[in-house]
């Protein structure tokens, strides 16, 4: 048999490396199977890889396989088309956000798009250009969010300043970075108030020390999302509005349909739509409920009817002057 050619051996081994990232454990008949090799092949190649850097482990018998393990230092990765055009558009919308961590995510996109293949690296420019910053983005020191990231891994309490606030530093229990609307939050348990915390964290000034070791808490609720969505919403941790409530509004569901994002349409009998909307307070789900263009009835519940008389008259008092 012929000796197998360079690039040949190159493209295999890019190929079996990209099969080896993509799920947790491999057997060698499998990865043979996925490549169309012998297992003789696979076994070649995998020492291969761990010549140039990869760590792989292997279990004997016939249950066994292969394990691609995290290294100490990071070794090249080999991405497919839509994985390395996912990194490239997640790269940008990091870099939307501006500061430190959008200069750290040019530079990685730029990295990226240079080492792919020229049709690849076009296909990533081309998604890269088209994200639009969330208003109100803020960028953060991506040191900042590795550090935050290390110390909710292992459980250990971060002590900070916190922009516009005095006295002395803060510690608090980490758990969940969360980003949201072009800001990265903390959700965190605070000791000292014997509650949970959001901060801003493009406002934290870490500590340099470790902080001490905790016992992880569940977070109400279970979902950070939500839990913020519902914190910033007034409401609590399943992310719902606190004041919530529908109305019958004179048009077909088709036509209110994407001027509804949250919230829930249903079509009656008669050819109109039931809207159930949420706000922060009862006049401010008023105001929502009045911005359709069409007449509107049957609102629920009273505190809703109130807020909307309440509406009313303010309006007609602000037309007669």
């Amino acid at each position: 048999m012929p000796e197998t050619s360079a690039p040949s051996t190159s493209r295999r081994l890019l190929s079996l490396l990209t099969v080896l990232q993509s799920r947790r454990d491999w057997s060698a008949a499998a990865l043979a199977g996925r490549l169309d090799v012998s297992e003789r092949t696979i076994r070649r190649d995998v020492d291969r890889l761990r010549e140039l850097g990869y760590d792989i482990d292997a279990t004997r018998g016939p249950a066994g396989g292969y394990r691609l393990r995290a290294g100490a230092h990071l070794p090249p990765v080999a991405f497919d088309a839509d994985q390395a055009v996912a990194v490239a558009v997640a790269l940008r919308v990091a870099a939307s956000a501006g500061g430190p961590l959008a200069d750290a995510a040019d530079e990685a996109l730029s990295v990226l798009s240079r080492l792919l293949p020229a049709p690849l690296g076009r296909r990533a420019q081309r998604f890269a250009v088209e994200v639009i910053a969330p208003a109100g983005a803020v960028g953060v020191d991506p040191s900042v969010l590795g550090a935050i990231e290390a110390a909710i891994e292992a459980a250990e309490e971060v002590r900070f300043d916190y922009s516009g606030s005095e006295g002395p530093a803060r510690v608090t229990e980490p758990h969940h970075l969360v980003w949201s609307s072009g800001r990265w939050y903390l959700i965190g348990f605070t000791p000292e108030r014997d509650d949970w915390r959001i901060y801003r964290v493009d406002r934290m000034t870490l500590k340099t020390h470790r902080g001490r070791p905790f016992a992880r808490r569940a977070l109400p609720g279970g979902d950070p999302v939500r839990y913020l969505e519902g914190r910033f919403r007034g409401g609590d941790e399943t992310g719902r509005w606190p004041c919530r409530g529908d109305i019958v509004v004179a048009a077909a569901r088709s036509e209110l349909k994407p001027y509804v994002i949250e919230g829930t349409l249903a079509a009656t009998e008669d050819g109109r739509t039931r809207v159930s909307l949420g706000s922060w307070s009862w006049g401010a789900l008023a105001a929502e409920c009045l911005r359709f263009d069409r007449p509107i009835a049957d609102a629920r519940p009273a505190a809703l009817r109130q807020a909307l008389a309440h509406a009313a008259r303010r309006a007609a008092a602000a037309a007669a002057s």
